[in-house]
């Protein structure tokens, strides 16, 4: 979850910036018109092929990138890859015709923060946008649950990167596996009984704390360190005190 920052003599947030990477004209020109006229967010770049859309997030350090699956000389999933390594905090969202699980599974290893439908309509397709911009999960609960079991049971993730992380509280494991079942934060919120700004903040720390770049990939970082499973009512590994 990144914070806008203020635009330079507006007193107000900035746009969040946003790539969009497509080697058809047309549906770039889709995309385009659907985020136009929209005051929090701005396309800041395009692409055509995957290489063109590291390029481009290198030069640019957008908050997101709309990434299409096939593209010339990398494909998505590639480009994906390479964006996360040079630009951690820029969210990818893989925009796909299908929710094909085995596809989004390579996705989301590969830092992908979730998918966007190509036959979503505007209102869909901003929602989706605005909610990995604002911290929230857009798989589906049943998918993301899915997902993150194989990757947690699977053993075939890539390996976690940046060592330990800090400790997390036994609060924050109990909000990060529920964050990870894919519930909103006023689920998580109602779920424990504390205010939804209380559970924002959890998951503020949670994804600083795993070293992640939105929820999605703070649940993956997750499910590579094993600490999902739940425990016999006994901090998890990883946990601390509070």
């Amino acid at each position: 979850m990144r914070p806008q920052a203020e635009a330079p003599g507006r007193g107000r947030p900035r746009p969040a910036r946003l790539v969009i990477a497509d080697d058809h004209e047309l549906a770039r020109s889709g995309l385009r018109s659907m985020l136009a006229g929209e005051p929090d967010l701005e396309v800041v770049g395009e692409a055509a092929t995957g290489r063109e859309a590291v390029t481009a997030c290198s030069r640019l350090r957008p908050d997101l990138v709309l990434m299409d699956v096939r593209m010339p000389e990398l494909d998505g999933l590639a480009a994906t890859e390479a964006v996360k390594a040079a630009c951690p905090d820029t969210s990818v969202v893989i925009v796909t015709l299908y929710e094909d699980p085995d596809y989004l599974l390579q996705a989301i290893r590969a830092g992908a923060a979730g998918y966007v439908l190509k036959d979503a309509t505007r209102r869909e397709f901003l929602a989706a946008v605005r909610g990995v911009l604002g911290g929230e999960s857009i798989l589906n609960p049943e998918l993301a649950v899915q997902l993150l079991r194989r990757l947690a049971h699977e053993g075939a993730t890539r390996p976690a990167a940046g060592g330990a992380p800090e400790p997390l509280t036994t609060r924050e494991l109990e909000v990060l596996r529920l964050l990870a079942e894919g519930q909103t934060n006023p689920q998580i919120a109602a779920r424990l009984g504390v205010s939804r700004g209380t559970v924002k903040v959890h998951v503020e720390r949670i994804i600083a704390k795993l070293g992640a770049s939105d929820r999605t990939q703070a649940a993956v970082r997750a499910a590579e360190l094993g600490l999902l499973a739940p425990g016999d009512g006994e901090p998890g590994p990883g946990a601390s005190p509070g």
